[in-house]
């Protein structure tokens, strides 16, 4: 199977797959990018070793399963390819154009976006009954759940590969109606919208808002840590789609997290969002 983006979340989709006992290809645009996803990999995989995830003698094993590329068509032979590219709708129309050409008519393609419809993705290919949302959550290696998403023009075929595919992953899958932000973004955007409205107003600090959650809710993090960990920018993309398809306020994101992206201050991959990390 092939992964397009080997960042945080194409990495460790690739990581799944491998456990999983596939062989997988994963793109990049460049060699420097293709070599930081391979380190992204190992270090995640050394640490699946570390808590008895893996078996150390197993590791190489995952691990040899695993290379990377700068072209499509390394993908050419492949029977899945899933697309973990950035949340921006042109550049997902790119690679999905590209993978309609590059690999055979009966391949399924399937997108991992968290938000963009995907029927705008799958006219793109040439074959839209072979497309599907496939969303996993980040860390994939650690979360259970993989949201599929059918388009209007997705195949029972095509869904009923996707549901297996999950199960062979060990994912617990869930469907989803092919609307913006699909069924987890719908619920979770207005929430992590108003807790940084909360911050931004002084309502109380970023480590009483987080642990109000964490400890009131038993949420595994609040929504503040949450937001570093997704990305603040990836963050801001997903609420712009979600405002766009349905023009309530609740969806649009404060402009704390646009003032924070023009800083530059992404979260965990920048070192600085809400808070700061080494």
């Amino acid at each position: 199977m092939g992964v397009v983006g080997c960042g945080l979340m194409g990495s460790g989709i690739v990581e799944v797959c491998a456990r999983a006992g596939c062989e997988v290809t994963y793109v990049e645009p460049t060699q420097e990018l293709v070599e930081a996803g391979r380190a992204r990999i190992e270090r995640s995989v050394n640490k699946a070793v570390e808590h008895g995830k893996i078996e150390r003698a197993d590791a190489p094993v995952v691990l040899g399963r695993i290379s990377g590329a700068t072209e499509l068509g390394a993908l050419a032979g492949c029977d899945l390819v899933i697309e973990a590219a950035t949340e921006d709708l042109e550049a997902k129309l790119d690679v999905f154009r590209g993978l309609g050409a590059v690999t055979p008519p009966e391949v399924v393609l399937a997108s991992n976006t968290s938000s963009i419809p995907i029927v705008e993705l799958a006219t793109a290919t040439g074959r839209p009954e072979l497309v599907i949302g496939m969303h996993f959550f980040n860390p994939p290696p650690v979360m259970k759940l993989l949201e599929l998403i059918p388009a209007i023009t997705t195949s029972q075929e095509t869904l009923a590969f996707a549901q297996a595919f999950g199960e062979r992953l060990g994912k617990t899958t869930v469907i989803a109606k092919d609307h913006a932000g699909f069924i987890v973004n719908r619920l979770l955007v207005p929430f992590l919208n108003d807790a940084a409205r909360l911050f931004d107003e002084g309502l109380a600090t970023r480590e009483d808002i987080d642990a109000a959650i964490f400890f009131g809710l038993r949420h595994p993090m609040g929504p503040l840590a949450l937001m570093d960990l997704v990305g603040i920018d990836t963050c801001v993309h997903v609420a712009d789609v979600l405002f766009e398809e349905f023009g309530d306020v609740r969806y649009k994101a404060p402009q704390v997290l646009r003032r924070m992206v023009a800083a530059g201050q992404l979260g965990r991959k920048t070192g600085r969002g809400f808070y700061e990390y080494d």
